[in-house]
């Protein structure tokens, strides 16, 4: 379902992910992805073949997590700063509704996009992927979304773009809503 003003009313509580839902990332992951298995081949690491998600594992395995985790955020700052406001982030603080932001891309890059956008002041809490010790579609980061803002899960929504997303919000127990009325991606 395609989120509105009205739909969202119903909750007391309304996380948002960031990229594709909120803001579009200039980000190509293309090219992290090449840097990413530039940094595994240094380290005599094979990790041809494999998504970006899963290099991030494949780094905490090989003990170079820093080093693949500051790749891909330089990259996610930059395009945090280049990014593209989308239209649903004219709803952030349109029904008074507490609001968080749960996303996939590191917390302090969140802020940077926010902050670019003039979204900051709507946003009760941001958890990214190295803001707990798991990522979506894990509930856990959700959860602390929802934490961090004082609601509870029965009176929140999560909106996203993305089947990882969705699984996230179904893992937590947590209404679900895709932006445009269904997935853009199957991340």
């Amino acid at each position: 379902m395609n989120p509105t003003k009205t739909d969202l009313d119903a909750f007391d509580a309304v996380v948002w992910d960031l990229d594709g839902t909120l803001v579009h990332l200039a980000v190509d992951w293309d090219e992290v992805a090449d840097e990413v298995i530039e940094t595994f081949d240094g380290h005599g690491v094979d990790a041809d073949g494999m998504d970006l998600w899963a290099m991030l594992d494949l780094a905490d395995e090989e003990g170079i997590r820093d080093e693949v985790e500051a790749i891909i955020a330089d990259h996610e700052h930059e395009g945090a700063r280049e990014s593209e406001r989308l239209p649903h982030a004219d709803a952030l603080g349109a029904n008074g509704a507490a609001e968080g932001v749960c996303s996939l891309n590191c917390e302090d890059a969140c802020n940077v996009a926010l902050d670019a956008h003039d979204l900051s002041e709507h946003v009760d809490a941001v958890v990214g992927r190295d803001s707990v010790a798991t990522r979506k579609p894990d509930p856990k980061p959700l959860l602390e979304t929802i934490d961090r803002i004082g609601a509870d899960k029965e009176s929140t929504v999560f909106v996203g773009d993305s089947l990882t997303d969705e699984k996230a919000a179904d893992r937590a127990g947590v209404e679900f809503r895709y932006v445009g009325g269904r997935p853009s991606s199957l991340g």
